[in-house]
């Protein structure tokens, strides 16, 4: 059975969050087209994960590059390269992906950077070749669908955003398939027309699903 991981970094909650309420629509429609996938959920803002701090930075250089075994690391490396490791098993398990975050001071929720930064493990999701490096989880799909109070696309800010962009990235750098991000934006600067962009981008979210739930990964 095909599995999709709904990541959500939004601390706001469902009633109160407009892209929560936009990959709620994401979902229903793809649930419609592709009953048989299993969903789970995840909020960021609840997950206990590791953060990059002194202790798993030293346990996974220990291990990739200095010949360190498991058991000769510090208990406290031990326990969160572990937990990193966890997070990632369970992260590759799934067949599909969509991340939903807003638009923070041009980029994405602290959270979500440090979440995908526990996905980058040197044999595991990617590998080092003579060729440089290689994304090693492939056939699986992702999606983001972005928040944003401004507005971005077609203007000179649209330069400015990195949110969205560094996403895009750090997936297909592990081998991941992405596709087109489903932005939505514009709700502080229009807060008169914020049910109309809502609905709108509700309504890109259930064509955006469409697609994502039909289309083969390219392999």
């Amino acid at each position: 059975m095909e599995k999709l991981l709904y990541i959500a970094a939004n601390p706001k909650g469902l009633e109160k969050s407009k892209g929560l309420k936009i990959g709620e629509a994401f979902l229903e429609s793809f649930h419609q087209v592709r009953p048989e996938v299993e969903i789970k959920k995840v909020d960021l803002f609840s997950l206990d994960f590791p953060q990059m701090d002194g202790d798993l930075v030293s346990a996974r250089g220990k291990l990739a590059g200095y010949g360190y075994s498991l058991e000769q690391l510090s208990d406290i490396e031990r326990e969160k390269i572990l937990l990193m490791h966890n997070l990632a098993n369970e992260f590759i398990s799934f067949d599909y992906f969509v991340f939903v975050s807003p638009m923070w001071n041009l980029s994405s929720p602290a959270i979500l950077k440090a979440y995908i930064d526990n996905l980058f493990i040197a044999g595991k999701t990617f590998a080092h070749t003579v060729n440089g490096p290689k994304g090693l989880l492939m056939n699986k799909k992702a999606i983001h669908l972005q928040t944003r109070g401004g507005q971005y696309t077609g203007t000179p800010m649209e330069a400015l955003e990195s949110g969205d962009r560094y996403l895009k990235i750090a997936l297909r750098f592990l081998g991941i398939e992405v596709a087109d991000s489903v932005i939505t934006e514009g709700f502080d600067i229009n807060p008169l027309k914020v049910p109309e962009i809502l609905e709108q981008g509700q309504e890109n979210a259930r064509l955006a699903a469409k697609d994502f739930a039909t289309k083969l990964v390219t392999v």
